[in-house]
């Protein structure tokens, strides 16, 4: 046998080899995987404090039909610092927004994600200030991963709109009203006088940060923007397509879609975001991508190249689990 054949037979035995601990490796998966997300929620979680009264009360369930205009979810995650000014920001936006509507209703929903600061005792002080019936603290007992805490907190929201928000304050609050615009042209209803109907409806409008993509790519160093399309390159062949921006924290659901969307949610971690729009793209969700500013905030818990590689191996596993049918979508689309 010359030296030519031995390599190929080696080459061939190889893929062989290779092809058949992938189909093991499948197999394995598919049967240690449950195909519906199990929610953990322990009973501390399930009610917040009213500081006026210091009594625990029971949050409410997205199952339950919507009695706020609009919800804010804010996974937080020792955030003492960043939290404040996000806060101000937000409730200023609110606020004044009530004195143009005065029926309009609104709620904020901090997610302290097993903090060790003063995250929890942050959202108290503005809770005792404006009242726990518009700001309200869902502390968790143990620390999920942004996607786990953002789950809770939308499954325990009130608002005919959810929106989910970074706590650091990245994106300019008021461009809620760009986000609103569109997704209003989607559903075809009044978000401030027709919040049943809206609430109804299914529709998903995220934030993007895509237009300052240019001036980003010149401040980065070329590993960094080497990774960054490494990223959008494998969130294009394996999950997303068509959205320029998966991971601003910026995105609003309307109560349907929110409920349709999480209750299949499988990622805890930093590519939930886009296992979320892979679902809504599944289901044919209708998805509108918004421009808005955004500014960064030092303080990121985001490790560039560590968060990256992670959300990297969770994007193939989001492919490969949903491919083999190791995990499934509970809903049907819409036709």
């Amino acid at each position: 046998m010359d030296i030519v054949t031995i390599i190929w037979s080696l080459i061939f035995y190889g893929f062989i080899s290779c092809l058949a601990l992938l189909l093991f490796s499948c197999v394995i998966i598919y049967v240690a995987t449950d195909p519906y997300p199990v929610v953990e929620r322990f009973k501390e979680e399930e009610s917040y404090e009213n500081p006026s009264t210091k009594s625990r009360i029971k949050f409410p369930s997205i199952e339950e039909p919507q009695s706020v205009n609009l919800t804010v979810v804010v996974p937080a995650y020792n955030e003492e610092e960043r939290l404040p000014p996000m806060l101000d920001e937000a409730l200023e936006f609110l606020e004044k927004r009530l004195t143009e509507y005065p029926s309009y209703k609104y709620e904020i929903i901090v997610v302290s994600d097993g903090s060790k600061d003063k995250t929890v005792k942050v959202t108290a002080d503005y809770a005792q200030k404006y009242g726990s019936d518009k700001v309200r603290c869902l502390e968790l007992v143990k620390n999920r991963g942004k996607g786990g805490a953002v789950r809770l907190g939308i499954l325990s929201s009130r608002g005919s709109l959810i929106l989910f928000a970074d706590a650091d304050g990245a994106s300019k609050f008021e461009d809620l009203r760009k986000l609103e615009v569109a997704l209003q042209e989607i559903v075809k209803c009044n978000i401030i006088t027709q919040p049943e109907e809206v609430s109804k409806a299914e529709a998903l409008v995220i934030g993007s940060r895509a237009h300052l993509e240019e001036e980003s790519l010149a401040k980065r160093s070329i590993f960094r923007n080497i990774l960054m399309y490494g990223f959008h390159f494998l969130v294009w062949l394996f999950t997303v397509k068509g959205i320029r921006d998966t991971q601003c924290g910026f995105k609003l659901f309307t109560r349907k879609a929110a409920q349709t969307c999480f209750k299949s949610l499988h990622v805890n971690r930093w590519a939930f975001d886009v296992e979320l729009l892979y679902i809504a793209q599944q289901l044919n969700i209708p998805i509108a991508e918004i421009p808005v500013r955004w500014t960064e905030i030092e303080g990121s818990k985001v490790t560039p190249v560590l968060s990256w590689i992670q959300m990297g191996c969770d994007l193939g596993l989001i492919w490969l689990k949903y491919k083999i049918g190791a995990w499934k979508i509970k809903s049907n689309k819409i036709e």
